[in-house]
């Protein structure tokens, strides 16, 4: 397994329409784990929450979260990022709408926006206190 890798080491496994895991706190200190759109992007993850979700009132409480994009099949590259994610200014309309573009198609992801509407939207800001990448290409080869 290839270790102390950066993000850039990975690939294209940032920029594929795969979901990350984000994981959030309770009060009482149990784990909220909840697949999210994500956007890779100047050394970080960008993640839109809907105001009012209960991911956004953890982060509100305890900033504290970890995020992972792994893959499914060979050859298993992945990141995982713990640190603190704080809501940012940002257009969130584009930046949803480029994930939109990216996770559904651009015929799909025009009307994912028209239903989306106005809906009140956090854009949470993620970036490494500590990151942790792998990939097994050695062991599989050719077979990712």
């Amino acid at each position: 397994m290839r270790r102390s890798l950066k993000p850039e080491d990975l690939g294209d496994l940032l920029a594929q329409g795969r979901c990350a895991i984000l994981a959030t706190r309770f009060r009482n200190g149990k784990t909220l784990l909840s697949p999210v759109w994500h956007e890779w992007r100047d050394g970080g993850f960008t993640v839109f929450v809907a105001v009012g979700d209960i991911k956004l009132r953890h982060i509100e409480r305890n900033p504290q979260v970890s995020i992972l994009v792994a893959e499914d099949p060979p050859p298993y590259r992945g990141l995982e990022v713990r640190g603190e994610a704080k809501v940012v200014q940002s257009d969130v309309r584009a930046g949803l709408h480029r994930m939109a573009v990216r996770y559904l198609g651009a015929a799909q992801a025009a009307a994912f926006m028209e239903g989306y509407g106005d809906t009140p939207t956090a854009c949470l800001r993620i970036e490494p206190g500590q990151l942790r990448a792998w990939d097994f290409s050695d062991e599989f080869g050719s077979m990712g």
